[in-house]
């Protein structure tokens, strides 16, 4: 191979081949895993005050991030990061959607986050922005094992009810489902999900492939994003 495999092969720009061998590359690595990360956590902090206020403003703005991962896209120097920002795009789109009119209803709360599920794998078929869509499906892995624990656990009557609650009046709720957590069945699946999420996060990272490492940092990041629940029910 002529040119280097941190780059975008120009015979196929959607392979990112990466060896770990350089620091270059290694750093180029962890610049994609804490994107993904990173990127898993932005729809907690910046897009929930906006869906729950605004839900219509916030399913528009899924145009600015398509836009923007496009134009970055185009150009081989921003490549990856707008290959990721597309993929981000999905789970933006899921979040609007869901947060903004379905969140009463944990049934649906799966099948929507997965409405980009059936384009990301025709992408991947296609060979196409293979490190967006990995990055969703891995933000889509994480958000499914974390509602398999909020049913394993009963906490779905818990997630109800601060949906239609104001959120001054959350407390005792928050309190209660904190307490379901800590009994010996929820710390239980606890210990089981985590190690999940990091075994699946580790061997992710074992592939030198740039796409591998933002399916990692999405993965990985579910965490974080899933630790504030446990910090706010504490707090609370």
């Amino acid at each position: 191979m002529t040119s280097s495999p941190s780059k975008y092969s120009s015979q196929n720009p959607n392979s990112v081949v990466i060896s770990l061998a350089t620091p270059e590359r290694e750093h180029q690595a962890w610049w994609v895993f804490g994107a993904a990360s990173f990127l898993v956590s932005v729809p907690v902090f910046f897009q929930a005050p906006i869906v729950r206020l605004f839900p219509s403003i916030s399913l528009l703005l899924t145009l600015v991030w398509v836009v923007l991962g496009w134009f970055l896209y185009r150009r081989s120097q921003t490549r990856w990061w707008g290959d990721l920002i597309l993929g981000f795009s999905w789970s933006w789109l899921a979040g609007s959607i869901y947060w903004g009119w379905f969140r009463w209803e944990p049934l649906i709360h799966l099948p929507i986050e997965a409405v980009g599920l059936p384009f990301a794998l025709l992408c991947l078929w296609r060979g196409w922005g293979k490190v967006g869509n990995y990055f969703y499906l891995g933000s889509l892995l994480g958000t499914a094992i974390t509602d398999v624990y909020f049913y394993l656990t009963d906490l779905i009557p818990y997630w109800r009810k601060l949906m239609d609650v104001d959120p001054a009046l959350a407390s005792p709720i928050l309190k209660s489902a904190l307490a379901q957590m800590q009994t010996p069945w929820g710390l239980s699946w606890a210990v089981v999900l985590v190690n999940l999420l990091l075994g699946i996060t580790l061997c992710a990272l074992q592939n030198p492939k740039l796409h591998w490492w933002a399916f990692g940092g999405a993965v990985l990041s579910t965490l974080v994003v899933d630790s504030l629940f446990w910090i706010a029910a504490y707090f609370a």
